[in-house]
């Protein structure tokens, strides 16, 4: 469960190029994206903005940013560490057998983490967006190359994704093949149907070059400017494996890796076409999943990418919390269905996140009276279901301590830093910017 999203670097492109026709690749495609069975692991990938320790608005030099990298290659983790382009840090868990197991293994790698960085004066920061600094790539290699060349026609969104912004992805076992609050069909419709909630309870990021967006999430915000072919969804009045096969087939082609110089950046080539007109092969079809950026990823497991990033050292530990119990335990599944089913006409019927319902997750956050509803609705059927799972009182006292801080109110980090913003800047832009 610890493939990441653009740090994944595909295979080597020097395999033996046996060419994939089209239905062999919808075959492959419906054949690894669900692996079916009771749900029995979870995992979490944790990215974090690192920062100058004497100050969050003072930059840190590529030259500091490598030799803590360097540094960190010699500590013994149990996490994947890799490095996001614009320098941003990532901890990708290996798939554990509970909830628990998950957060011991994960704050023990962050502690050594922090300990290494603390010594060449650095800190993580729990951020969506990174509010200061303007995107600058740390990671100069051809795939980021051709991503940045990429995404740059659609407009800043792709380089302030790549290179400011972080999340906490919850990653969780796709499910029973058989129907029921614990089958795979379910818990697809489920990711997609709650993932505005949890956009909305755990925005984080309101904040981009130094000023308000006027978007609780502006780090969702970009990822729907990316657009619908790299960053969106299927629909999900179709078979999972049906819906997600046809995805990827359709979606555009990001590049096409070389084995020396710069990797080719297409226009307007689908992978479907490229079977039907090139020569692509198994490891270049790999390479094409890892560059489509869903709200919702199936990769065997099912990687729910919508979290921003967290304050604190422990707040990425409460989206997991929250998340896991209400996907594996079967009576809290069955009760966040019910209660996020009414929010699913909201969507108009169109894939996330490029729907209203999403749309107004990000920029509202709970603000919007049915979300926040239904988000102390999902939080307190969770904080029911976390000791059914074996959660600690430490965990549940902290899901406990959110709902009273922020859901209830219909508040989220993104309005703590909006307030922060206001105490030091008083009326900014002369409006109210929670607006």
């Amino acid at each position: 469960m610890s493939d990441t999203s653009s740090s994944a670097s595909g295979s080597d492109c020097t395999e033996t190029r046996t060419a994939l026709t089209e239905a062999e690749v919808e075959a492959l495609v419906k054949g690894i994206c669900f692996k079916t069975g009771p749900p029995r692991t979870v995992g979490v990938e944790v990215e974090w903005i690192v920062q100058e320790l004497r100050g969050p608005r003072l930059p840190v030099t590529p030259e500091r940013l490598a030799a803590a990298y360097e540094a960190l290659r010699t500590v013994p983790l149990s996490s994947a560490l890799t490095v996001e382009p614009g320098g941003q840090l990532e901890l990708s868990s290996p798939p554990a057998a509970s909830l628990m197991e998950c957060v011991r293994t994960v704050s023990a790698d962050l502690d050594a983490v922090r300990t290494v960085l603390r010594e060449a004066g650095l800190v993580l920061a729990g951020l969506g967006t990174d509010p200061w600094h303007q995107p600058r790539r740390f990671l100069h290699e051809p795939r980021y190359d051709a991503m940045e060349a990429y995404l740059d026609r659609t407009g800043p969104a792709g380089r302030a994704m790549m290179c400011t912004s972080a999340s906490v992805q919850v990653c969780l076992d796709a499910g029973h093949e058989e129907p029921g609050p614990l089958g795979h069909g379910r818990r697809w419709w489920l990711a997609h149907t709650l993932g505005p909630v949890l956009v909305a309870a755990f925005a984080n990021s309101p904040l981009l070059g130094s000023a308000p967006t006027g978007w609780r999430s502006t780090r969702q915000l970009l990822w729907m400017e990316i657009g619908a072919g790299r960053a969106g969804a299927p629909a999900l009045d179709q078979e999972p494996r049906a819906a997600w096969a046809q995805h990827v087939l359709d979606a555009p082609v990001m590049c096409v890796r070389r084995d020396a110089g710069p990797w080719d950046v297409p226009e307007d080539l689908t992978f479907r076409e490229w079977t039907r007109s090139g020569t692509p092969t198994r490891a270049d079809l790999d390479y094409h999943v890892s560059t489509l950026f869903p709200p919702v990823r199936p990769r065997g497991h099912l990687e729910l990418r919508m979290i921003d990033a967290q304050p604190g050292e422990d707040g990425w530990i409460v989206p997991l919390a929250v998340t896991t119990a209400l996907f594996d335990d079967p009576e809290a599944a069955e009760s966040a269905y019910r209660a996020v089913k009414p929010l699913a006409e909201r969507s108009r019927s169109l894939p996330a996140p490029h729907n209203p319902l999403w749309s107004e997750a990000a920029r509202a956050g709970l603000a919007d009276p049915e979300l926040r509803e239904t988000a102390v609705a999902c939080f307190t059927t969770a904080l029911e279901a976390l000791p059914r799972i074996g959660a600690t009182t430490e965990v549940t006292d902290a899901v406990a301590a959110y709902l009273e801080r922020y859901v209830r109110k219909g508040r989220s980090p993104a309005d703590d830093q909006l307030d922060r913003l206001c105490g030091t800047d008083g009326r900014t832009h002369g409006k109210d910017i929670r607006t």
